[in-house]
């Protein structure tokens, strides 16, 4: 497929493609590319200078340079009316049947997902651009194998939409010979064909801003914006941001972050997950910050706590939307003992945000959404949200997002969760190499998140020598010999047949590579990007 000068698109599928990557989309991505490339490149850098203090002994602060920002009376910019209310949030990826039932599921915002929950072959970038314009037109449609039609309703879901980190590129697109930023790429797309639909429908261009390292990375996102809007022809503060709190440097500069973004923020979010991947991740170095099994640390751990409570205390402060974390359980309509249960794990979970002060809470299937919903709407009234709710009694140190209170010594590491955390890890990444960035894995929705901590808590285990509950230690050897068990039994359940139609050995090989191999690897999707096609 030809292109404009400097730009070149790989495997395009030329004929279904060309109205999603027109010469003039193409273009203004290209614009994003060249105008930022630069900057991009020294944060990055800079992420991997902080990482090599970190190794060293240093630990994450709060910065004095930027204290004054800290200690100023200032609040952010007006939001829209459709994103003052935001009390159920549903995400997904940009997959044409989720989209629907997500957009219809009742909840007040959809977040429409490039990146955690989307595997970024070629095909499910392009078709997920196309599937959100035509959502965002509200010609989206869906029929079935078995016949059944999909369609939206009246009433839907406002539209949000992450794009991917700062990390990642899109091999597919070429700007002057190299792959373009991904965040660049998703974004650009997303505002190029659907700006103006979105603003004449009474909406407008709303993101949100995955894996951010602190302030200086809001920054450059907020020059984007600002390049974007005049090249669009939008006015200033058309574009809306809510940034996800899921890394352990940026709980430090929540403030900071907010204030970089003043007149396009939309909030933050509390994104459990990745935060806990993060914390495993930056403080890998040292002993003191082993976790235990995954489903150990709650949010009622301490550090989780306190990051939680300073989140709704920082937005509260800056007049800025607090949304609270993923409930990441999937209905099991087969077994209504596991789904009771589950739900109402669900609900204390939702209960204990709402008491903090979140103004909204994320699920990640249309059957929570009544669950969350229920609680919010208690917790919230006639109000649209909890924003007068200050938290003034919350104070929370340095110590406090980073001390583990003897958590591995009181809960411990069991063969159980290192089982698991093979088991998720492979399972996630051959539905991941298979184009399927949300796999359903034991009642759970499990996307790249949940997989980035199932293998760097077997790094973190092995590179510290840490022992089982039943005294021997976590080694390569013993975490192969598990692996080779579950893919035994994965075989066994499957057949022969379908066993070597999967990609599970190819998943098995990448697990062992990221969970395993020195030195530790910034993001799995990074070595498995290379994979897909």
């Amino acid at each position: 497929m030809g292109g404009t000068e400097g730009i070149e698109v790989i495997d395009a599928e030329s004929g279904r493609d060309e109205e999603i990557l027109s010469d003039e989309a193409l273009s203004f991505v290209a614009a994003l590319q060249r105008e930022f490339r630069q900057q991009r490149r020294r944060l990055l850098s800079a992420r991997a200078d902080r990482q090599r203090s970190l190794d060293s002994g240093e630990w994450p602060d709060f910065n004095p340079a930027t204290r004054s920002i800290r200690a100023a009376d200032w609040q952010v910019g007006d939001v829209p009316k459709d994103l003052l209310d935001r009390r159920v949030e549903i995400t997904g990826p940009a997959e044409r049947k989720m989209m629907i039932n997500a957009l219809n599921s009742g909840a007040r915002v959809f977040m429409c997902d490039f990146e955690d929950a989307l595997s970024p072959t070629w095909h499910n970038v392009v078709q997920g651009q196309r599937n959100l314009r035509d959502a965002i037109a509200r010609t989206i449609s869906y029929e079935a194998p078995d016949g059944r039609r999909y369609e939206l309703n009246e009433k839907t879901a406002t539209i949000c939409v992450r794009p991917r980190g700062w990390h990642l590129t899109e091999k597919h697109v070429l700007v002057d010979g190299e792959p373009v930023s991904a965040s660049l790429f998703d974004f650009g797309l997303a505002l190029f064909h659907n700006s103006w639909e979105l603003l004449d429908r009474g909406s407008g261009p709303y993101f949100y801003l995955p894996k951010l390292e602190g302030f200086l990375e809001a920054r450059l996102w907020n020059k984007v914006f600002l390049f974007a809007q005049e090249r669009m022809g939008l006015s200033p503060g058309t574009i809306k941001a809510t940034v996800l709190i899921e890394t352990v440097m940026a709980a430090f500069e929540m403030d900071e972050i907010l204030f970089e973004l003043r007149e396009h923020s939309a909030g933050l979010n509390a994104g459990r997950w990745d935060y806990i991947f993060s914390f495993i991740k930056k403080l890998r170095s040292h002993p003191q910050f082993v976790l235990p099994d995954r489903a150990q640390v709650t949010m009622t751990t301490p550090f989780m706590r306190a990051y939680t409570e300073l989140l709704v205390s920082t937005c509260h402060r800056r007049g800025a939307h607090a949304i609270g974390g993923m409930a990441a359980f999937i209905p099991n309509r087969r077994d209504a003992e596991v789904t009771e249960a589950a739900l109402a794990k669900v609900r204390e979970d939702k209960l204990r945000e709402a008491s903090d002060g979140f103004d909204g809470t994320w699920v990640a299937h249309p059957d929570l959404v009544g669950v969350a919903k229920e609680v919010f709407d208690e917790a919230l009234g006639t109000e649209s949200n909890q924003l007068d709710r200050l938290r003034d009694d919350v104070e929370v140190s340095t110590e406090n997002l980073l001390h583990l209170n003897g958590l591995l010594s009181r809960a411990g590491v069991s063969e159980r969760g290192l089982r698991t955390n093979v088991a998720v890890g492979i399972q996630y990444l051959e539905s991941w190499l298979r184009g399927t960035g949300a796999a359903a894995i034991a009642n759970l929705m499990e996307d790249a998140a949940t997989a980035e901590i199932s293998r760097a808590q077997i790094w973190q285990w092995c590179h510290h020598h840490t022992k089982l509950a039943d005294g021997r230690e976590v080694t390569p050897a013993l975490v192969r010999r598990i692996a080779d068990e579950e893919l035994a039994a994965l075989r066994s359940a499957m057949g022969d047949e379908a066993f070597r139609a999967s990609h599970y050995l190819d998943a098995r090989s990448l697990f062992e590579r990221v969970a395993l191999e020195q030195p530790f690897f910034e993001f799995l999707t990074l070595p498995a990007y290379t994979t897909l096609s």
